[in-house]
This record gives structure tokens, sequence and C-alpha cells, in this order.
């Protein structure tokens, strides 16, 4: 039996909150944090992603990131591998699968070569090896990667087992167009929802992202289902001041965090090195974005 493709919707990113100068995980803040995600209605949760900064884990963090959010909700988890050799990608999904188990929607895994033919030979390597369903992300600023929209098609249409692709190479709608006219899996944006609705128009099952406000993602999307982009953008407009302010290069990670405590989610708005803070200059506009956005 091939792997079950993610459901349509918010699949909310998950940051990993950190304690004290020495950067400890904080357990209760992320079991808070995915409460959170559940209540306000996401598909699934994606764990161990860019925003949960799995980089910066040991593979012990890692474990127990997991086995937090898998203790704290009951959604359908994708896990991120953050290698791009095919012999640790095996290890960080076969660590997924030890502790999500059945919850264990699928593994993300980056892409990883320009060629097709390349890439998918470690994409079914991956899947041979662990027997998991596949969310491929095309994220080049983080892999260093960089494929053609159509050339990924060419490298995923003959494998079953991708259950979605992750489309985050700028720009992002014909990108996102290319991928679902060329492949029966659903294609999810990310990059903070910036793009979304243009994502949206151009076939996007939903949104993939670590924005700050997960209701909004949840609203947008359900909006465009029930009313098209009329009902989607109204919805969303109050919230897109916020998500330009997150994106900003090399401290969108601390902007997010940060927007995470003060909403009252996390305890501490740390980010691992060599990660950038948030600068004090940004504080008091950022406080503007989050009243305007209804904190």
């Amino acid at each position: 039996m091939s792997p079950i493709p993610l459901k349509p919707g918010v699949w909310g990113v998950v940051a990993t909150p950190f304690s004290g100068p020495a950067f400890d995980v904080d357990e209760t803040s992320l079991a808070g944090l995915v409460e959170h995600y559940e209540q306000a209605g996401v598909t699934g949760l994606t764990v161990l992603g860019v925003f949960g900064e799995a980089a910066r884990l040991s593979t012990a963090e890692r474990r127990a990131v997991l086995q937090t959010v898998a203790g704290a909700v009951g959604l359908p988890l994708v896990v991120g591998a953050t290698s791009l050799g095919t012999a640790p990608v095996i290890e960080e999904v076969r660590l997924a699968q030890e502790v999500a188990g059945a919850r264990m929607a699928g593994a993300m895994v980056q892409v990883n070569s320009a060629n097709p033919e390349t890439l998918a030979g470690h994409l079914r390597a991956v899947h041979e090896a662990t027997g998991a369903g596949l969310v491929v992300q095309d994220y080049p600023l983080v892999s260093g990667v960089t494929i053609a929209a159509d050339a990924l098609v060419a490298a995923l249409r003959d494998l079953p087992f991708v259950v979605a692709v992750k489309a985050e190479a700028p720009p992002t709608p014909p990108a996102i167009a290319t991928l679902t006219a060329g492949l029966d899996v659903p294609v999810f944006g990310g990059l903070g929802g910036i793009g979304l609705l243009d994502e949206l128009a151009c076939g996007a099952s939903g949104a993939m992202t670590g924005f700050s406000f997960p209701e909004g993602l949840i609203a947008c999307v359900e909006a465009w289902r029930e009313g098209g982009y009329v009902a989607a953008r109204k919805v969303w407009a109050p919230y897109l001041p916020l998500v330009n302010f997150e994106q900003q290069a090399r401290i969108a990670l601390a902007i997010r965090k940060e927007c995470l405590r003060r909403r009252g989610l996390i305890l501490e708005s740390s980010v691992r090195p060599p990660a950038a803070s948030l600068p004090d200059s940004l504080s008091e506009q950022l406080e503007r974005h989050l009243a305007e956005a209804g904190r």
C-alpha cells in the first residue's frame, strides 16, 4: 500500500522554544505551543523543520522534541530531516518513526540535487530503507540547491510514496502552478504565508509554515474554499503587514519567536547561535503589528 497523501489545510510548522543561557529545550512551552495549534484547528503539525531549528539540535534533543509534541497533542505529524545525504536522512527518518510511530504522516526531505534522476534516486533510497511517505521540500535558501519546477515534476512524477510537496523556491505561485499541473499530490506553500493568496490561486492545497498566527492562515484557507479570492483576501488582509514584517532576511526566526512570546505561547524567544536575535530597534514596531493582528 502506498503512503496516503497529506490532507489539505494548514500544517503548522512548530518552533522549538529554548530557556536559559544554555538554550535548553523548553518542553513545557513546546507542549503548550502545540496545544494552541490543535485548539486553533490546524490539519497537522510539522516538527523539526527549519523554523524548529532542527539543524542546531542534538539527536537526544530531537527525540525529546518529538516525544513532547506526540505526547501533548493527537495531531498527525510531518517530521523534518535536515541532512542532504541519503544515509543521514535515513537515520533521521528512522528516529522519527521510532518516536512518532503511526502518528507520522510523512518525513520532510529536502531537494538535494538539481538533477531529476539523482533526486529521484535519493528519495527512492530513503523510502526503500524506511517505508516512509515523503514530503519533498524545495527550499533553496536552506539547501543551497536550485531546481526548476518542471525538473522537480520530472523527478517526482513516478514516485508514489511522495505524499506532498512544500514549495519554497521564489517565485512560489508559478512554481506551484507547474507542480499542481504535473503531479497528483498536494502542494503547500511556506515562506511565512507571504504568497498565500497567490499560491492558493495557483492550486496550493494550503499552507505549511510557521507564521505566528496560525489562526490567520486557517481563516484564509477556509475562506478560499468557501468563497474564493474575495473572501480569502478579506480575512487575510489584516495579517499581511505582520506577515511581511516576519519575513525579514536573517531575523525572521527571531521575530516569529518573539511574536509567540508576546502572545503568551512560549516563555522565552531566544534563538540558538549563530542565528541573529531581534534588533531592539524593531521592538516597538513589532508591538504595533501584533496589536493590529489582534494578538
